[in-house]
């Protein structure tokens, strides 16, 4: 039998009874969870370089041990010289252990290694309980080694929750570990 990843088993047995009576749940599955993370990494450099592309995916596949699936263009921009159809950027969609040991790392590991951290912000809940965050440089996860990488990048990591409000949502990364900053 697969062991329960440690964030999955806080989840079970610490969360769940505190959000149940924080907010009056009557059944264990009105609990929110978290659903799914998904990171995302815009390269507008993959549309003219298709090695650029493939090193951020290889970089991406790394930190998340799945590999990513290539991001098209859905209409063209004149502007950033993109037609319909050119790659642009990489994604990966973490669920279940996955999710969960991209989240214990995250929490645990990656956040702590930022330099000048006070926590992550607040106010980036979209209204219906997810969370979004950006991160500036894909340096800062472990899994990479430095002297490998050529360029810096940036991603978005959404954190996808069954919470109806952002209170709740909340409240469930607040317990599940994530920092955030003091009022």
């Amino acid at each position: 039998m697969v062991e329960l990843p440690r964030m999955a088993k806080k989840y079970k047995e610490e969360v769940i009874p505190e959000m149940m009576n924080r907010f009056g749940y009557k059944s264990v599955m009105q609990v929110p969870r978290i659903e799914k993370i998904v990171i995302n990494m815009g390269i507008g450099e993959g549309a003219r370089d298709i090695k650029v592309l493939e090193k951020a995916m290889d970089e991406l596949a790394m930190i998340t041990g799945q590999r990513p699936s290539i991001r098209r263009a859905r209409k063209a921009i004149s502007n950033f010289k993109i037609r319909k159809g050119m790659p642009i950027g990489c994604k990966v969609t973490l669920r279940r252990a996955r999710m969960y040991e991209f989240l214990d790392r995250f929490i645990n590991v990656i956040l702590p290694r930022l330099r000048d951290f006070r926590g992550v912000p607040r106010n980036s809940f979209d209204g219906r309980g997810n969370y979004n965050l950006g991160i500036s440089e894909q340096t800062i996860f472990p899994e990479l080694d430095l002297d490998k990488v050529d360029r810096v990048q940036g991603m978005d990591i959404a954190f996808v929750t069954t919470a109806k409000t952002d209170e709740e949502a909340m409240a469930l990364l607040e317990l599940m570990g994530m920092p955030f900053r003091k009022r």
